[in-house]
């Protein structure tokens, strides 16, 4: 193993955390004389996922976009309403199209070598951190790895893990049934079943769109539940005839406080996923992780230890209440967004879940919530 390549860093997985962290650093002078590796198992050459989120105005991920919306529609059992999101704009990425626009940017540099390869083991040794793939081994003076090990944060039973698990269906209709200018936030009007469930629509045309089933709990459903249900949907909510799947994702995205800064050492971080990067209490990810990236960049150029690198705020505490909430009473869901999406405007929730609000206006957001289940979860967090 002494003579296996050595680089400054080495980054383990090329998705979202992956691909931004490589390009900061083949953008940033800082790192032009450093030598950097990206492995991944997969080529990035299929459309496997798709990511959203809310920003203000223009983006630094504005030439990749694939539809936006200025509206979303929020539907519940009392309260259903189309909203206007402004100065917010909900934003649509297509994996494909961030994979081949990162990866082209990021190869364009000399001092960056992506490589397909699957790592089956990493050890920080001290010094150096030794990586092992399939085809080889390589030491690398720091590590940032994004495959989320569930086995982890699932055997532990200090914080409660749910997943943001989905179906969704991309599919034509032969009628023109879809609003192009809304997205379907959340959709409560389907049976909850026990559950926080809800159906997510990103319409791209008058007849095409996004249909998605999505649950907050704590189980994996058989592929059938899904697809019964988007069925059902598309006929009876929508109103729709005769349609065409063009194509499928699923995904499921782990939402727990779990303290995934536990597995660093001085030399490896976590990211991404891997690290907690996802927002615990409602699993969008893409955004997060966009934000960190800057501070992981200031932290490296800084000197300090990987292992220092913070990851623990004040919104840390409300979503782990949130998630106490609904690890205890998974049927809760549906009530605690209703009330907030019924009191307060789709901009102070939006400032809120990106973690940019004052204690004043975390206040005011928290105030439109039921305030029973959370003196309850605080309570029992306390004592």
């Amino acid at each position: 193993m002494q003579d296996a390549t050595t680089y400054d860093y080495i980054i383990i997985g090329a998705g979202a955390a992956g691909l931004m962290l490589a390009d900061a650093m083949g953008g940033d002078v800082f790192f032009q004389d450093k030598t950097v590796l990206l492995l991944d198992k997969d080529a990035k050459k299929t459309n496997d996922r798709t990511w959203c989120f809310w920003e203000k105005g223009s983006g630094p991920f504005d030439g990749m976009l694939h539809k936006t919306w200025p509206h979303i529609y929020f539907g519940g059992k009392l309260f259903s309403q189309r909203l206007d999101i402004f100065p917010y704009t909900y934003k649509m990425i297509k994996g494909i199209d961030f994979y081949s626009q990162s990866l082209k940017r990021i190869v364009s540099h000399g001092h960056i070598r992506f490589s397909q390869e699957t790592v089956v083991h990493v050890q920080d040794r001290g010094e150096r951190v030794l990586v092992t793939t399939g085809q080889g081994a390589y030491w690398a003076k720091q590590v940032f790895n994004s495959i989320f090990d569930e086995g982890v944060v699932t055997s532990q039973q200090r914080y409660p893990v749910l997943r943001q698990h989905f179906v969704g269906w991309f599919i034509k209709t032969e009628e023109s049934i879809f609003d192009s200018n809304q997205a379907t936030f959340m959709d409560f009007s389907v049976s909850q079943r026990g559950n926080t469930r809800f159906m997510y629509v990103l319409p791209f045309s008058k007849n095409e769109a996004l249909v998605e089933y999505t649950l907050f709990s704590k189980e994996v459903l058989p592929k059938g539940v899904y697809e019964e249900a988007l069925r059902e949907y598309i006929s009876e909510e929508l109103n729709c005839g005769a349609f065409r799947i063009v194509d499928s994702e699923h995904g499921s995205i782990p939402m727990t406080c779990y303290g995934f800064r536990k597995g660093n050492t001085q030399n490896m971080l976590n990211i991404g996923t891997a690290g907690g990067w996802a927002k615990p209490s409602t699993g969008y990810t893409f955004m997060n992780t966009a934000k960190r990236i800057p501070k992981l960049i200031r932290h490296l150029k800084s000197g300090k230890p990987l292992d220092t690198f913070p990851s623990r705020t004040k919104f840390w505490y409300y979503d782990l209440l949130l998630l106490d909430i609904l690890h205890r009473d998974n049927a809760l869901g549906h009530l605690l967004f209703e009330s907030l999406f019924k009191k307060r405007h789709p901009k102070e929730i939006f400032k809120f879940l990106d973690e940019e609000t004052s204690l004043w206006e975390d206040l005011k957001v928290i105030s439109a919530l039921p305030p029973q289940p959370f003196i309850s979860a605080l309570l029992r967090r306390l004592f």
